[in-house]
């Protein structure tokens, strides 16, 4: 399947998504969200656009490997975005951590595994 395949009712194709990018893809969803909600509560400020822009990363790199965009590629790019997340989030927050904080960063740290998990399969199979 193609990028923007559609199926016999004209609606996009995921067929071709593995159980694996689904979990990457909830991930994305889930710190995509939390940062989404923090920029929205700090709009105006330069944490508030940092987080939302961070929100439309997350949502975009899942989309793309939903949609079968350049997946090795946003793997690629993925692992430094989300590293840089949990640094940046670790100096501006030390030692003062919030439950939600705690909990974007679990779900990062899985998001990082997913994706090295996703990677390391798609450059054995090239």
């Amino acid at each position: 399947m193609g990028i923007g395949t559609t199926n016999q009712s004209g609606g996009l194709d995921l067929g071709d998504v593995t159980a694996l990018q689904w979990a990457g893809i909830a991930l994305a969803a889930v710190t995509g969200a939390i940062h989404l909600v923090l920029g929205v509560s700090f709009l105006g400020t330069p944490m508030g656009w940092s987080f939302l822009l961070a929100g439309v990363g997350f949502f975009a790199g899942g989309g793309a490997v939903a949609v079968g965009y350049r997946r090795r590629l946003v793997y690629l790019l993925g692992l430094p975005f989300t590293g840089v997340q949990i640094v940046a989030w670790y100096l501006v927050n030390a030692p003062a951590f919030s439950v939600l904080g705690i909990a974007d960063k679990l779900a990062q740290v899985g998001l990082i595994a997913v994706i090295v998990g996703l990677y390391r399969r798609e450059s054995a199979a090239r």
